[in-house]
């Protein structure tokens, strides 16, 4: 990843994170790395513990941001967020799975928070 993207993908995340906050949501944890993959933000209101995929973009040469977050993805996230819960023995808040899409207009983040984006397959 090239540093302009990585800075771009930092810059996003960090505007997702004050999008939160704004609304409520404590920050848990950033740029969680487990075992089993990394989630971008966790963050908590009440008994709801939100794992927080973001994407960036500058334009839509490449699509939609939230069109990044394919199934693979997803799948990553949610195997991370069971790690991370059963290690901080979290198992009586509600998870869930949010996609918050950043994009740049001028000097501005504009973002579209996905709630409840995805979730545990249908068994």
């Amino acid at each position: 990843m090239t540093e302009q993207r990585q800075s771009l993908g930092k810059w996003g995340e960090e505007q997702a994170a004050r999008f939160l906050r704004r609304r409520g949501m404590k920050i848990v944890a950033r740029n969680l790395r487990t075992p089993v993959g990394e989630v971008d933000i966790i963050a908590r209101k009440g008994k709801t513990l939100i794992f927080a995929e973001v994407k960036t973009r500058r334009g839509s040469g490449y699509g939609a941001p939230q069109e990044a977050v394919g199934i693979t993805k997803q799948r990553q996230i949610l195997r991370a967020a069971s790690w991370y819960l059963n290690e901080q023995g979290w198992q009586d808040l509600q998870p869930r799975f949010d996609v918050l899409a950043v994009r740049v207009v001028g000097e501005q983040a504009q973002i579209e928070h996905i709630a409840d984006a995805f979730g545990l397959p249908d068994c």
